[in-house]
């Protein structure tokens, strides 16, 4: 039997199904927003519910949008042969820092199928069918170098050959500023393969 009215204990349930929140975090985010002045629920509860009914997938990449057609795909100035795919919509984010001015295309997570991530719970179809369309001279897989972003790399260059002229995947190796002693033999080993001429 829980000491905790049910609605405190359900707040704590569906915090901790958060990711990276543990029964312990979801106890203090509940007990905050129950004691705290500025942390109003109610803001938080608009915030979610506007989060879940105003925002959509682009019809392009799939990035959430207000719009049907994010911001991104939208910008005539874009390279529209260019493709580069990431697994979740804060990875564009990160890519839009740097250089890379073609389009991209959200995948929603990658293939586990322990988790019960098939290509059907993935925008993969969506890719497929972009590709299909023609004028896309090259897919850029950026997915993480684990193990699902490998297979879900490798899934995506079986589905796009014959479709795009080149299917390529981001480098691997030492990030800037490590210390090769520290690597391990997985990072090294990609370093090497992955290596340019100076």
């Amino acid at each position: 039997m829980s000491l905790l009215p049910p609605q405190i204990q359900q707040t704590i349930d569906e915090f901790s199904k958060l990711p990276g929140i543990g029964p312990k975090s979801a106890e203090r985010l509940t007990f905050h927003l129950l004691r705290s002045s500025k942390a109003s629920p109610e803001g938080l509860g608009k915030a979610l519910t506007a989060l879940k009914n105003e925002l959509k997938y682009c019809t392009g990449c799939q990035m959430v949008s207000l719009q049907e057609q994010c911001s991104i795909c939208a910008d005539a100035s874009r390279d529209r042969s260019t493709i580069l795919v990431v697994e979740h919509p804060l990875e564009v984010i990160s890519f839009e820092r740097t250089s890379y001015k073609g389009l991209y295309h959200v995948l929603h997570g990658v293939l586990s199928p322990i988790d019960g991530f098939g290509p059907e719970q993935l925008k993969l179809a969506e890719l497929i069918k972009r590709c299909t369309e023609g004028g896309i001279t090259e897919v850029i897989v950026a997915t993480n170098p684990d193990v699902e972003g490998e297979a879900t790399a490798t899934y995506i260059s079986q589905k796009l050959s014959g479709v795009v002229p080149s299917v390529t995947r981001l480098a691997h190796g030492l990030p800037m500023g490590a210390d090769i002693e520290f690597a391990d033999q997985v990072t090294l080993k990609e370093a090497i393969a992955g290596r340019r001429s100076l």
